[in-house]
């Protein structure tokens, strides 16, 4: 796994150990960061990394010039590696990691109220995380007004209706499918 562009461009990624984490093909990588940077600058964001596995994605944002980012994954191997690829890409004074099931981390966030410009979601394939933590993010407030989530999930799936989010786009690349959505709303019903 590579960084695809940006500052970090053609830098080697490490991915956690074992069959628990799906690391985000780079061809998917590729277009989710196409059909965001045909909407959006990248440059200046504050980025959500949700079930980071490796942090590609939040790297990959930084890469291409967020000004900060978190990253939450529940399991340790995998918040070691995020760590380790932030240290190797000199990326750690812009980053947090966060080892918590996500949920529970997202209750961290909204207490510290924190909001994202740009959230990416790419939780266990067919597991009805995904919409739950969309739900979460939309009913704790963590997305800014105007901002972006980009959803990787399993092309079996239905990318859900969450209120304050407005589905913008959905595209299928083989077994994977990539929703984006925009908030539409300032503040939770």
């Amino acid at each position: 796994m590579k960084v695809i562009a940006g500052e970090a461009r053609g830098r080697r990624l490490r991915a956690p150990r074992g069959t628990a984490t799906r690391p985000t093909s780079a061809r998917v990588r590729e277009s989710i960061f196409s059909r965001l940077e045909a909407k959006i600058s990248i440059a200046g964001r504050t980025v959500l990394d949700l079930f980071a596995g490796s942090g590609a994605l939040g790297i990959e944002a930084l890469s291409r010039g967020a000004d900060r980012a978190v990253f939450v994954d529940g399991s340790k191997l995998a918040a070691s590696a995020i760590r380790r690829n932030l240290s190797t890409l000199d990326l750690t004074d812009r980053t947090q990691v966060i080892v918590l099931e996500a949920h529970r981390a997202m209750a961290e966030l909204h207490r510290r109220a924190e909001r994202f410009d740009l959230v990416f979601v790419d939780a266990p394939y067919e597991s009805q995380a995904t919409a739950a933590a969309l739900r979460a993010m939309g009913e704790l407030d963590l997305i800014a007004s105007g901002g972006w989530v980009a959803v990787e999930m399993s092309r079996r799936e239905t990318p859900p209706e969450v209120p304050v989010l407005e589905r913008v786009s959905i595209a299928t690349l083989g077994d994977h499918r990539v929703a984006l959505y925009r908030r539409t709303e300032s503040a939770p019903a």
